[in-house]
């Protein structure tokens, strides 16, 4: 049984929080059946408040699911910290992390509430990352684990604008295949590029990865810079690097070396997209579309087969293949006037 307690780096005081963490996890019986049984939130879990410990997080760039919205945690045991990599590299967690992100709608029709539709973790244990899903009932007082996959169907209202969608709840497959890496799965979004941002925690605003070492998450070794990505939906930066960001957090956990769709000619990880070519530039496709000239066809969007798969939602056709039901009306606006942008003169 892990307990994640204080420790020496801690820069909280006892008058403001409890000095040993809830949190209650045991390596040989997880999954546990029920989200509760872990004690990740104090009071009401629908209110999705830590307890002391468990770190709420948020990636500069954020990955889109059917327009869900999702509140993040880390926690960690005892006496342990995670160490840096680089900077397009996941923090590398110790044995007993647990990464936590649950996914809601509010503006739920009829009534205009908040809905949790599930709750995932991440265990990292000796030999790999560990999945589990866990299913909020409709009263939304608990969520039972399940790695079947299934879906629910959601009215919600959007920026003044009404969407029904058929949310899918991934199987365990659906996990390993967007997290695969060789033959282990690893985290996507927690990586120091996306995270060195400032972030309002219930104590002030701090840059996370200066928090977590606060905490004693993270050893105090990070390099006085780094290559960090935009919020891929603020206008006031560059598009193109709009566009890198965007689509290293939504395609790059496939379209990287070792991943589900490394056969294709794409690498869109942002350390590798200044390169315009990894983003499609001029590349034809190894798959080919009717009316499609290139994945990126610059200055014609109508047929650049990027802009295709992402303006689409049928499952054939559409990218990201997992994660989405329907289009990501704002994504497509970027990507449609960043390849009506382009100038370069395809051969």
């Amino acid at each position: 049984m892990l307990l994640s307690c204080t420790n020496d780096n801690d820069s909280r005081s006892d008058d403001d929080y409890d000095s040993v963490s809830t949190v209650v996890l045991d390596l040989d019986a997880f999954p546990f059946n029920t989200l509760s049984e872990y004690n990740f939130f104090e009071g009401e879990m629908k209110a999705q408040d830590p307890v002391f410990g468990v770190i709420p997080y948020e990636p500069i760039s954020t990955l889109f699911t059917d327009y869900a919205k999702k509140k993040r945690f880390i926690w960690m045991p005892s006496d342990v910290r995670a160490n840096y990599v680089a900077d397009n590299i996941h923090i590398d967690f110790p044995v007993g992390t647990i990464l936590i992100k649950s996914f809601y709608y509010n503006n739920v029709q009829p009534d205009n509430t908040t809905r949790i539709v599930e709750t995932r973790l991440m265990l990292k244990k000796e030999n790999d990352w560990h999945f589990a899903d866990y299913i909020w009932n409709d009263d939304q007082t608990e969520a039972t684990f399940s790695l079947e996959g299934s879906f629910t169907d959601i009215d919600f209202i959007e920026n003044g604008v009404a969407k029904s969608i058929n949310y899918r709840i991934p199987s365990g497959l659906e996990c390993i295949t967007c997290h695969k890496s060789g033959s282990n799965s690893v985290p996507i979004g927690v990586k120091p590029q996306n995270l060195n941002s400032l972030y309002l925690y219930a104590d002030g605003t701090q840059n996370q990865l200066d928090k977590l070492i606060t905490e004693g998450y993270l050893e105090d070794n990070l390099p006085e810079e780094i290559h960090t990505v935009v919020n891929w939906s603020d206008e006031t930066q560059l598009i193109d690097l709009r566009v890198r960001s965007y689509v290293d957090i939504n395609c790059a956990h496939c379209h990287s070396d070792l991943s589900y769709c490394d056969y294709r000619p794409m690498r869109f990880a942002f350390s590798d997209t200044a390169n315009e070519i990894n983003l499609g530039l001029c590349v034809e496709p190894n798959t080919a579309i009717p009316g499609m000239t290139n994945i990126v066809t610059p200055s014609i969007k109508e047929r650049s087969i990027m802009y295709f798969r992402l303006n689409t939602a049928a499952q054939e056709y559409r990218m990201p293949l997992l994660g989405r039901t329907i289009i990501h009306e704002e994504a497509v606006t970027l990507i449609g006037e960043w390849i009506d942008g382009l100038t370069t003169e395809c051969d």
